[in-house]
C-alpha cells in the first residue's frame, strides 16, 4: 500500500474552537492520513473522539492513526497507530495485526534503523526545524532528513518547524512525506 505524502497530527489546543471542523478542513484540502495524538485525554474520553474522527477519516476516504493507544486503535477500527521512540517495539503490533499500520517517530538515523527493522511501515523524523510543538528541542536539519532517508528503506516524513514555504526543501532532501499539527492547523483555520 502506498502511503499518503500529507500527514496530519491533531492537537486540540491548536486546532481552535471547534476540533472536528477544523480536521474536517484539512481533510477536505486533500490530507488523506491523520494520527490522533491528544496524550491529555482519559481513556473514555479518547475512545469517544476516536470513534468521531473515524467517522469522519472514513467520510474523506483517510487513514486513521491512534497516538500509541493499540487498544483504542482496535476499538475504533483504525487503520493503525504511531508509536513514540521511548513507546514498545513495532513487531509487538506487528504480531497482533499485520494489516496495521505502524509509524514511529525517530530522532536519528539510529532510531530511524531500530524502527525499520522492528517492521515500521514508516518513521516520522523531527526536529526537522524549530518548532513552537518543541521548543526545547534542538533541530536535526535538513542534513540529517537527507541522510536518514537515503539509509532507510521505509518512507521518512518530515516534521518539525515545516512551513508550507519548506515543503519542498524538504522534498529535495529526501522527505517521502511532509507531517505536521501547526501547518495543517493554521491553513484549517485561514
Amino acid at each position: 500500500m502506498e502511503l499518503p505524502r500529507l500527514y496530519a497530527i491533531t492537537d486540540r489546543k491548536k486546532y481552535g474552537e471547534d476540533f472536528l471542523k477544523t480536521l474536517e478542513s484539512i481533510l477536505k484540502s486533500g490530507v488523506k492520513m491523520v494520527q490522533l495524538r491528544e496524550k491529555d485525554l482519559k481513556d473514555k474520553e479518547l475512545y469517544e473522539l476516536a470513534k468521531e474522527v473515524r467517522e469522519l477519516t472514513r467520510r474523506y476516504d483517510a487513514l486513521l492513526l491512534i497516538n500509541e493507544r493499540f487498544d483504542i486503535a482496535l476499538a475504533v477500527g483504525a487503520d493503525g497507530v504511531h508509536l513514540p521512540e521511548k513507546s514498545f517495539p513495532p513487531s509487538v503490533v506487528k504480531r497482533i495485526n499485520p494489516n496495521f499500520i505502524v509509524g514511529f517517530s525517530a530522532h536519528s538515523l539510529e532510531s530511524a534503523r531500530y524502527a525499520e527493522r522492528e517492521g515500521a511501515d514508516f518513521i516520522t523524523l523531527s526536529p526537522i526545524f524549530r518548532t513552537s510543538s518543541h521548543p526545547e528541542a534542538e533541530p536535526i536539519g535538513l542534513k540529517t532528513l537527507k541522510e536518514v532517508s537515503e539509509k532507510v528503506n521505509i518512507p521518512v516524513y518530515a516534521l518539525g518547524g515545516i512551513t508550507w514555504e519548506k515543503i519542498k526543501v524538504c522534498y529535495k532532501n529526501g522527505a517521502y512525506g511532509i507531517a505536521g499539527i501547526t501547518m495543517f492547523a493554521e491553513k484549517a483555520n485561514v
